[in-house]
């Protein structure tokens, strides 16, 4: 028997939101081309997959979509605005097993002003207590920390806990999938102070998942930093992204679009065992944009797990005895910086930030 996967499945790429760091609203997919029930039950088992978009539940079949994809996957969280208050909720109750991961970028006026939709803080927020209302144990929200939020990050998280939610966070990323390449941290010490306070938190808690989150916030700030994975990228060898057109990509991080195969036309054995696959499969080998964005990061930690662990362990035994058992100095980078020893310009150099390029938009042409 084949190994089960971690898959994302975008259902569409038309969304409602006006997000400051994605332009995905300005390239929606068209309504007839987006994948069908057909095309996913062609997909293979696995352990996890997430549901997302755009907005997954401008979808009128999302529904069918989650009924068929529970017979797929172990676990499945769906990734929204959650703005769709009462969709979200229907299906929730047809399906009280999934997870919602809900995003918002910070407190009201932030969030308000960074997604681009009216009320849209308190949307979200109702969304997420209702669901905690119904029983729903999966909820939570999800943050993309940038400079204009840094500063609400701690309290955002602060509020999840009080209401026992999930707390996921990202930064700013380029990519062909956000329509965006000119995305980048202008204060990093700032943004990177904000992480460090999190780390803190997560790691003062009695909890081993957020301990192992503060794992993953520790690598956010060596990635604004524009530093080389904390962790190896295995995209497309046991995780895999499938786009609203079927195309079977290795993640949702790279400039150009890379396809596997197209599922409308493959079955997945031909698909993953192809040719075309394994020429993907190498360009990952050799990718430097050491994106880290929890769909590659998550597999890696579980596939090497003693990396993560030993740090844990090293950062816990250190909250015995100290108040704020990490520094963000840890990071030879982020003490060079201080010092002088690189500039601004030239860590700026190690992002993927582009300002003369046009963003690929991965649309059906």
């Amino acid at each position: 028997m084949s190994k089960k996967l971690n898959g994302t499945v975008i259902v569409t790429y038309r969304c409602n939101a006006r997000c400051n760091m994605c332009n995905r609203y300005k390239a929606p997919s068209d309504p007839k081309d987006e994948i069908t029930i057909e095309t996913i039950k062609k997909l293979p088992e696995m352990y996890f997959t997430n549901i997302t978009g755009g907005e997954p539940f401008i979808r009128e079949d999302i529904k069918d979509i989650v009924r068929e994809l529970r017979k797929k996957s172990d676990r499945i969280v769906i990734s929204t605005n959650g703005f769709f208050t009462d969709k979200i909720i229907d299906l929730c109750k047809e399906f009280p097993d999934i997870g919602i991961r809900i995003s918002i970028e910070g407190l009201e006026q932030t969030n308000n002003e960074i997604r681009g939709l009216p009320d849209g803080f308190n949307k979200g927020y109702t969304t997420l207590k209702k669901l905690r209302e119904m029983g729903m144990k999966d909820v939570g929200f999800g943050m993309t920390v940038q400079d204009r939020n840094a500063p609400d990050l701690c309290e955002l998280y602060k509020l999840s806990d009080e209401l026992g939610m999930e707390f996921a966070t990202a930064s700013l990323h380029n990519s062909f999938y956000f329509v965006e390449a000119k995305n980048i941290i202008k204060d990093r010490p700032m943004v990177a102070e904000n992480f460090e306070n999190l780390v803190n938190m997560l790691l003062k808690s009695n909890s081993p998942k957020k301990w192992f989150r503060a794992y993953f916030n520790h690598g956010l700030i060596n990635y604004i930093y524009g530093q080389k994975r904390l962790l190896p990228c295995d995209m497309s060898f046991d995780t895999f992204f499938i786009d609203p057109y079927g195309d079977v990509m290795p993640c949702n991080g790279t400039k150009d679009k890379e396809v596997m195969g197209n599922l409308n036309t493959q079955s997945w054995d031909e698909l993953w065992n192809s040719e075309q696959a394994e020429r993907v499969r190498k360009v990952v080998r050799h990718c430097d944009r050491d994106c880290w964005m929890i769909g590659s990061v998550s597999p890696a930690m579980h596939k090497y797990i003693w990396v993560p662990l030993w740090w844990v362990i090293r950062h816990k035994f250190k909250a015995l005895f100290m108040k704020k058992p990490y520094s963000m100095y840890e990071l030879k980078v982020v003490r060079d910086y201080r010092d002088g020893k690189v500039t601004k310009e030239e860590l700026d150099r190690c992002s993927t930030c582009d300002m003369c390029a046009v963003a690929n938009d991965g649309l059906k042409k």
